[in-house]
């Protein structure tokens, strides 16, 4: 069998994969202001479940792109989410990127307090002075803790993207954080992932980058 392939510039290849998302989507209609996100987390993962599974609390995407051009930070649970940021247009904003997960205090205090460096890198993001947005793709645990904060008083994030994957507590800590009462937007199931964080962030910064080009 032949194999016949497109021949694409590599400038034009997220254009197309765009083009080929927005024609397999059909008549299917969405949230304008959810579309650009829902279409880059399909292009990131090649899943289409996701247009049915990514949940938005009201005004998230709004609520994240004005906290994104003010500033915040953005704290992830791996550093593969992290690396997959693009720091230089969240820079443009005077924000930055955190994942704590490598670091020693972090460990040192995980092991101290019996708990995963996921819940100790949510506790020391909890202290960072500044707007912050959580971006969970792995650790069920993080999304757990972050609730607690949350609830205790002790931290409100002015968005939190909750897309760890798994079977062990994934679906539990999901619900969970849609009760929080601060902003979210949610991968509901057992799907998700650290590249789907990063994507969710970028697609916000996106959005935010075109404001100053209008």
């Amino acid at each position: 069998m032949k194999v016949k392939l497109q021949q694409v510039l590599p400038e034009e290849i997220e254009k197309r994969s765009f083009e080929i998302i927005s024609a397999e989507l059909g008549e299917r209609t969405l949230e304008p202001e959810q579309e650009p996100i829902i279409k880059r987390v399909i292009h990131t993962s090649a899943d289409f479940d996701y247009a049915d599974h990514l949940f938005f609390s009201e005004h998230a995407v709004k609520v994240g792109i004005q906290a994104l051009r003010q500033g915040a930070a953005i704290v992830t649970d791996t550093q593969m989410a992290f690396s997959g940021i693009n720091k230089r247009v969240l820079a443009c904003f005077g924000g930055e990127a955190f994942c704590f997960m490598a670091d020693e205090d972090v460990a040192q205090a995980a092991k101290k307090n019996g708990t995963t460096r996921a819940v100790a890198s949510m506790e020391k993001a909890a202290k960072l002075q500044r707007p912050l947005i959580f971006a969970i793709g792995n650790a069920p645990t993080a999304l757990v803790k972050l609730y607690e904060l949350i609830q205790e008083g002790r931290i409100y994030p002015k968005l939190v993207i909750g897309v760890p994957v798994g079977f062990v507590n994934v679906v539990e800590s999901k619900e969970l954080i849609l009760q929080s009462g601060v902003p979210v937007i949610v991968a509901r199931g057992r799907k998700g992932g650290s590249n789907v964080a990063a994507a969710i962030c970028n697609a916000l910064l996106y959005e935010a980058q075109k404001i100053d080009s209008l």
